[in-house]
């Protein structure tokens, strides 16, 4: 269950800091996007992405987003 700290994350400023600190290990999520259908979820849609962005997120994550 979502504690209330978690909902209260504007959706809006979630999908931007994401696309900010992705940018910064020169990853982009052409859909990424807040998930307009369920608002009341506050949803953010990271949509789709080719083979080789999911495996530079990958090792972007393994070495904790350090370049």
């Amino acid at each position: 269950m979502a504690t209330k700290e978690q909902q209260d994350i504007d959706p809006f400023t979630a999908t931007e800091s994401l696309r900010a600190a992705l940018a910064g290990v020169g990853i982009v999520l052409p859909s990424l996007n807040v998930d307009a259908a369920s608002p009341q979820l506050r949803l953010v849609e990271l949509g789709r992405v080719r083979s080789d962005v999911a495996a530079r997120l990958a090792a972007a994550l393994q070495r904790g987003g350090r370049g």
